[in-house]
């Protein structure tokens, strides 16, 4: 089991992959406040997950080159790593958002984009292009 995170200054997306199946859906929303995340929920994930390696989605500008945004998230990776001594891996996550974003609108209009979902939606589609990429 992989836990998936697309980090953001207000939320955290997070999904949960099997890695037999290669399969990923949508988890839930993390709150972050000033600039930190709800640890407390990050925990209570980890605890019941028990997941094998975390992948948090690296925000990079369109000719990959970092953001102000992609040390935050990178700084994120490092704390995850510290907290919790499982492996934690980096993934361009360039237009998961947008994806995201397209995809619930063309299912549900502009109330489909409430609550978190693009977040967790956008931690699906990183986790399921790690494992388009990667072998575990």
């Amino acid at each position: 089991i992989l836990l998936a995170f697309d980090f953001g200054r207000k939320r955290i997306g997070v999904a949960v992959g099997q890695t037999v199946t290669k399969s990923a859906r949508p988890l839930t929303t993390i709150a972050v406040k000033n600039g930190t995340p709800t640890w407390q929920d990050i925990t209570s994930l980890i605890n019941k997950w028990r997941p094998d390696a975390l992948i948090v989605g690296m925000p990079l500008n369109m000719d990959g080159t970092e953001q102000p945004l992609t040390q935050q998230a990178r700084d994120f990776k490092q704390a995850l790593q510290a907290r919790f001594a499982l492996p934690v891996y980096e993934i361009d996550e360039r237009l998961t958002t947008k994806d995201a974003r397209e995809q619930l609108f063309a299912e549900g209009g502009y109330q489909a984009l409430q609550d978190g979902q693009v977040d967790r939606l956008a931690a699906q589609l990183i986790l399921q292009n790690w494992f388009a990429e990667n072998e575990f």
